[in-house]
């Protein structure tokens, strides 16, 4: 069961929201409902090119009911100030310290946003009250999980990163505070989201990097690996649905409330091998005019093993979210590596 929130009027917190994610999110909701005030924070941390974040924030700051916050997540005092000015509706915490090779140098940034941050915001939940708290956990929970498609009813208890396992426990941590303090949570375990302003560190973006620089792009795994790529757009969609529609409060069988927690898969239900990927990726570079007509690839690629932390295929099953929002992410790959590559020529070249 379903219960409807009407945003309108209302105030939402959106963490991360220079991030990728999080500005294209915020820049919906600002666009959709003029009534709606969106609270943006955001650590601005050089974990990537600090220039695409204060880019994505100069976009949002043309909309007079977005106000922005410089902040981290694991500032305990900070975050309880602004759920006490701001009595959020809806909070949509998509602040985290992301990346799956990173988390092996520097475990100490995903301790710090991932768990501490995380734990923040639901102490936070816990007293000033939300409707519903969507937050990011991500389709590396599922691991080496050799069943695919991926369901949320999979047992997901072997992460390979220290990344994954922060966001499982993210998942974890908002069930147990869902069951004690009756807060309507939703986690969303996002398949590998590409798009136009993305982040540097994804592999469709390194590459594109790469290739104008003349460099060779490693191809992991001997080009034997599946992405269930998910464009932005996509992902917003679904995240503008599900914040509409918290889990409901109900009462079990044993006279006690069941929790309101809920997990939803977005991708793109259709994972795509990373050298087919690899070669759309560079047809629109072409056609973009970001590289040469005459650009000779063969020379620039290099297939090599699989990395730790990494796993071979990603693909989600999005039944649930079919059933329960009537929606399923569409774009596809090429139109929107056609998006990325047309963006990337107008912001750097």
């Amino acid at each position: 069961m379903k219960e409807h929130i009407e945003l309108t009027g209302k105030t939402v917190l959106v963490t991360g929201a220079a991030g990728f994610i999080g500005a294209n999110l915020a820049k919906r909701i600002l666009q959709e409902d003029s009534t709606v005030k969106v609270i943006g924070l955001d650590n601005m941390n050089a974990y990537y090119d600090v220039h695409l974040k204060e880019d994505r924030l100069k976009d949002l700051e043309q909309y007079a009911n977005f106000t922005f916050v410089r902040g981290d997540l694991a500032d305990k005092e900070l975050i309880d100030s602004l759920f006490e000015e701001h009595h959020f509706a809806v909070v949509v915490n998509l602040g985290a310290q992301a990346g799956v090779r990173y988390s092996i140098s520097n475990p100490d940034a995903y301790v710090q946003s991932n768990l501490i941050g995380f734990y923040n915001i639901l102490e936070a939940c816990r007293h000033f009250p939300v409707e519903h708290l969507v937050y990011a956990s991500s389709s590396s929970v599922y691991g080496g999980n050799k069943k695919v498609p991926f369901s949320t009813e999979d047992k997901v208890d072997n992460p390979v990163s220290l990344y994954a396992a922060t966001k499982k426990s993210n998942e974890l941590i908002a069930h147990a505070y869902s069951k004690l303090y009756d807060i309507p949570s939703t986690g969303l375990r996002f398949f590998t989201v590409y798009g136009p302003a993305g982040r540097p560190d994804m592999a469709y973006f390194g590459f594109t990097n790469k290739l104008l620089a003349g460099d060779t792009i490693k191809i992991f795994n001997y080009g034997n690996c599946q992405r269930d790529f998910t464009y932005v757009d996509d992902i917003v969609e679904g995240i503008v649905r599900i914040m509409q529609g918290a889990p409901a409060r109900e009462t079990g069988e044993d006279g006690l409330p069941v929790p309101p927690y809920a997990l939803y898969n977005i991708g793109g239900g259709r994972p795509e091998n990373l050298l087919d990927f690899v070669t759309i990726l560079q047809e629109e570079l072409v056609r973009a005019g970001v590289l040469p007509e005459d650009y000779d690839f063969d020379a620039h690629k290099e297939l090599v093993p699989m990395q730790p932390g990494d796993v071979p295929v990603t693909y989600a099953d999005t039944k649930a979210l079919e059933e329960d929002f009537g929606y399923r992410p569409s774009t596809t790959l090429r139109e929107g590596l056609r998006k990325f590559a047309e963006w990337y020529k107008a912001f750097y070249m």
